[in-house]
């Protein structure tokens, strides 16, 4: 007689961060620190692609999310077939662009997100639900 063994739940890594430079960095590093535990090594393509992606999403929320003594917050989950990373910020008038097209004169802005467009396999935002506030995401599948 075999036992089945039940898949254990898919990995969630889910954290609230400083809205600064070093909250940024502290969050890239920590998604790097989580894949390598859930198997995708550090120099692996899919933990240096999602380290990336997240590094441009964090520091956008860094950069256009501030609000004085609000954090930003980031969500990490993980199956057999994607990736998925959240960040969460307080301002919603700073919604991220979704075209190749930028406005003049904010050249700063949005090359990170071009980035993201090339990477991942989805992304988005959406609406940040019960507060102010947005969510944007992205996921890479894996092959």
């Amino acid at each position: 007689m075999h036992h089945t063994q039940h898949p254990s739940p898919d990995p969630e890594f889910s954290m609230r961060f400083t809205s600064s430079r070093r909250g940024a960095r502290l969050a890239r590093r920590l998604v790097s620190y989580r894949l390598d535990a859930w198997g995708h090594p550090y120099d692996g393509h899919a933990n240096g692609t999602l380290t990336l992606i997240t590094a441009e999403l964090v520091a956008n929320a860094v950069r256009h999310g501030h609000v004085p003594g609000r954090d930003f917050h980031l969500r990490l989950t993980a199956t057999d077939r994607r990736l998925r990373v959240e960040v969460t910020d307080t301002r919603t008038e700073r919604v991220p662009l979704l075209t190749r097209q930028e406005p003049a004169g904010d050249a700063e802005s949005g090359w990170g997100l071009l980035i993201v467009v090339r990477m991942a396999t989805r992304w988005g935002v959406s609406p940040r639900v019960g507060a102010p506030g947005k969510t944007v995401w992205a996921e890479l599948h894996l092959t």
